[in-house]
């Protein structure tokens, strides 16, 4: 026996039924890989606007509750409260948002001038371990 044109032809019909089938194997894939791309996308975007929300929504004590009976120096150093030049403390924590808008040139809410100053010098000043501090460290990363 030889292997005439008959045989040839159907190898050829063969290769290509294996790339048709390969080419809608392909495309099944490529279509998964988009849905689940996608899908992680709706799932990640509330996530990071959630995050964002929460960061603005954190609170920074000043001072701290360790901290509670000084006053604030007018370069966010703590000190007595019979320190002259100092300020007391603000009835309540600032939060995320507060900050946030005093950082780039408002006031943080009741404050003076020479207040909001001291304030965000001692926000400034926070350090790892102290209440404040990831909420701080968060408003400061870029999004």
């Amino acid at each position: 026996m030889s292997d005439g044109p008959e045989h040839e032809q159907a190898d050829a019909d063969g290769d290509n039924a294996a790339k048709k089938t390969a080419g809608v194997v392909d495309r099944r894939r490529a279509l998964m890989l988009g849905a689940f791309a996608a899908s992680t996308i709706v799932s990640v975007r509330p996530a990071i606007a959630q995050a964002a929300g929460s960061v603005l929504n954190c609170e920074i004590p000043v001072p701290d509750r360790s901290h509670a009976g000084q006053y604030i120096a007018g370069d966010g150093r703590l000190v007595p409260a019979d320190t002259p030049g100092s300020f007391a403390p603000p009835g309540r924590p600032f939060t995320g948002e507060e900050v946030k808008r005093a950082m780039k040139g408002g006031a943080l809410p009741g404050a003076s001038y020479e207040q909001n100053q001291a304030y965000l010098n001692y926000i400034r000043r926070l350090q790892a371990g102290q209440s404040g501090f990831t909420c701080y460290a968060s408003l400061q990363m870029p999004r």
